[in-house]
């Protein structure tokens, strides 16, 4: 048997492609999704926090949406930007250093071709050599700073991978007279009803009996084959597929806290108020100043196309930071005032607060090597992991989907 903990994306794909019916999937929560889980009440949607589907593969595309009706998803081509003091500038940022006022644009250009560095070997060095001292400290490194809370030298020089918006003097030049501010995501598809109706559709391959909800792992017990759940049951497994945070299976496994991994936490708040908005064109905008607590503010009414106002909030802490929602919901009001994308006369109508910890994982050179080693041991126990958290890196839905089909595949042949 199959044992797969973990009842997200990443979890629900290796069954619907392990090609048999003999597996259970244990979920701690009370309902299937992950992260993906979605609000819906009071006209508004909400998921846990801003996902966004960006296909590539039209054959995973098809499989993740062969249930929803053609009518529910919305194919939105994405305008975003980024609130750099008193003005909106597009993103990214480093093709748009024409959109700043006159000195900053020049101290910008001066210093991408002026530019010491240029071996690096770490995420931040990497930004001053790619971008020069002013784009770096202008955007990318107080932005990422925010977003990661992390000193951005103890990351890997490729911590975002494909994800991160490269350009090259040619392109920002280019982009100076013949915009283009296209990036990996810049169309992307939402269901009208968030992004759970991408999970329920998966799930329609799942065998439902299959699925135990409200059931935590306690330990796992890789000598014996066995798991042992929160409610004392004990259960033999032939090969066990892991989709949590890597740290936290090997301490079900029965390894002690260690510092090699690290990441960060995100406070969502999703907030839905009683009239429209200042800003009815933003899918998400980005906000590198300290002066605002959150790092990124996203619209659900912009992309639903609804009258009433309904955003994702997001700040990032650290991972011992200890959170308390309630006491910051008036500061992230009055920021999103001071941000020009609420007015004084908009009532909240309804919100509700997530904790995503762990949100984005720490990629460092010492923590990939930690993890490959370890999963070649855990290997040899029959113990796989996957998906973000599962192999601990940066990547998105559809690659979580793709490496369950790989392994499915490998191991079912």
């Amino acid at each position: 048997m199959d044992i797969i903990i973990g009842a997200g994306i990443s979890g629900l794909s290796y069954a619907t492609f392990c090609g048999h019916n003999n597996y259970l999937i244990f979920e701690q929560s009370n309902r299937i999704g992950g992260y993906c889980k979605t609000t819906e009440r009071n006209g508004f949607v909400w998921d846990y926090s801003g996902h966004f589907f960006h296909f590539k593969n039209k054959d995973i595309e098809q499989f993740v949406a062969h249930g929803i009706p053609v009518n529910d998803l919305l194919t939105i081509h994405k305008h975003t930007q980024i609130r750099y003091k008193d003005r909106l500038i597009d993103y990214p940022f480093q093709m748009n250093i024409h959109q700043l006022p006159q000195q900053e644009f020049i101290e910008c250009l001066y210093d991408l071709f002026e530019n010491p560095m240029h071996g690096f070997l770490n995420f931040k060095e990497m930004l001053y050599a790619k971008f020069g001292k002013s784009i770096a400290d202008k955007f990318l490194i107080p932005y990422n700073s925010k977003l990661y809370a992390c000193d951005l030298n103890t990351l890997d020089k490729d911590a975002m991978g494909r994800f991160f918006p490269y350009a090259e003097k040619e392109q920002i030049i280019r982009n100076f007279k013949v915009t283009n501010n296209d990036t990996y995501n810049a169309t992307f598809v939402y269901p009208k009803h968030g992004a759970i109706q991408y999970v329920d559709s998966i799930s329609l391959h799942v065998h439902k009996d299959a699925i135990r909800l409200n059931e935590p792992i306690a330990a796992i017990h890789p000598n014996d084959h066995r798991i042992t759940l929160q409610s004392g049951e004990t259960i033999l497994y032939d090969r066990l597929i892991s989709t949590i945070p890597f740290h936290k299976l090997m301490e079900l496994i029965g390894e002690s806290k260690n510092d090699v991994l690290s990441w960060n936490q995100v406070l969502v708040f999703n907030i839905g108020f009683d009239k429209q908005g200042l800003d009815i064109t933003n899918h998400w905008i980005y906000f590198p100043e300290d002066k605002y607590c959150f790092y990124r503010v996203g619209s659900y009414s912009n992309i639903l196309g609804t009258d009433k106002c309904s955003l994702y909030v997001e700040l990032g802490f650290n991972n011992e930071a200890k959170i308390e929602p309630e006491k910051l919901l008036p500061r992230v009001l009055h920021d999103l005032q001071e941000a020009q994308i609420i007015s004084p006369n908009m009532s909240v109508v309804d919100h509700e607060t997530i904790i995503m910890n762990p949100a984005y994982v720490h990629i460092s050179a010492e923590a990939m090597q930690y993890v490959a080693s370890k999963k070649k041991l855990l290997a040899h126990d029959d113990i796989y992991t996957i998906g973000r958290y599962g192999s601990w890196t940066y990547c998105s839905i559809e690659d979580n989907i793709m490496e369950a089909k790989e392994l499915a595949n490998v191991l079912n042949r």
